[in-house]
């Protein structure tokens, strides 16, 4: 059985990759949609999520698909307009999702050794002289998605609370993703970035530091939308807090990353502090 949901799972996803058309639309009904943002390549996320795809395929009335976003505002968008049935959410694209499209249903929100926050570094190159977050006036720096918490906007915070803002920085660039950030600073680019912890972990003994760590914020989260039919949502919880002692629970949570342990109940106020540092920098 499992198979079966894999095939239909890889069938389905390429074409998932691309904008959902009116004939889609209407073929809607036949799958349910789990969106998410393209933190990684489409390659790496089919392989992290196949496995929670297929678990939730085999549990509920009909077979999930992944769509991979092609940017973190497109991800945002496709949820806000109901055009998945359920998706994986940062902390920041989550926030803005409630300030432009209103509030969606929560499902759960995950837990990383133990913890339902997280937090990310501003990084320099191990030989780097600067010393300290004023040092950053002059120099460049390196940024992952616009709309990246951890490698935008909770650093670009940090560093206003330091005294240092955008303009004062020589030159600053959106590369994307945390592990362009990595290399850009690797390479001389930028003199500095910001990436989550689990990132600066990865390539800790390849040549980067912490300048400063930042403050700890609330973590990812699983929501539906209001395509997904209301009478399930209890079932779909339920499906995702189960998963805390499911026999396969812990293998399909470590494929998303590695580093989470469980999930956990959530509110839309676990994100206040997030927000006032978003009203802060925007």
């Amino acid at each position: 059985m499992q198979k079966i949901f894999l095939y239909l799972f890889l069938a389905t996803f390429l074409c998932l990759l691309a904008p959902i058309s009116i004939a889609e639309q209407q073929n809607v009904q036949k799958y349910y949609v789990f969106g998410v943002h393209p933190y990684l390549t489409a390659k790496e996320l089919l392989e992290r999520f196949t496995l929670l795809v297929n678990y939730l395929s085999a549990e509920l009335d009909k077979p999930v698909v992944l769509r991979v976003a092609k940017t973190y505002a497109s991800h945002i968008e496709l949820v806000g307009n109901n055009q998945v049935d359920i998706a994986y959410m940062g902390p920041a694209p989550y926030v803005k999702l409630v300030k432009n499209y209103g509030h969606k249903p929560l499902i759960a929100k995950i837990q990383v050794k133990g913890q339902s926050t997280f937090q990310g570094a501003i990084i320099v190159a191990k030989n780097s002289p600067i010393k300290t977050l004023a040092d950053l006036r002059g120099k460049g720096f390196a940024f992952g998605s616009p709309n990246s918490t951890m490698s935008h906007f909770v650093p670009r915070f940090v560093l206003w609370k330091a005294g240092v803002t955008v303009p004062q920085l020589s030159h600053y660039k959106f590369i994307k993703n945390h592990d362009n950030v990595v290399l850009g600073v690797l390479l001389g680019e930028f003199e500095a970035g910001a990436v989550k912890k689990d990132v600066f972990n990865r390539y800790a003994k390849k040549g980067i530091k912490v300048l400063t760590w930042t403050p700890p914020i609330t973590v990812h989260v699983f929501v539906a939308t209001q395509r997904f039919p209301s009478q399930k949502l209890d079932k779909l919880r339920t499906l995702f807090l189960e998963l805390n002692n499911h026999r396969k629970g812990k293998t399909i949570l470590t494929s998303i990353k590695k580093s989470i342990t469980g999930v956990t109940t959530v509110k839309d106020e676990d994100y206040d502090e997030l927000r006032n540092i978003l009203q802060t920098v925007e």
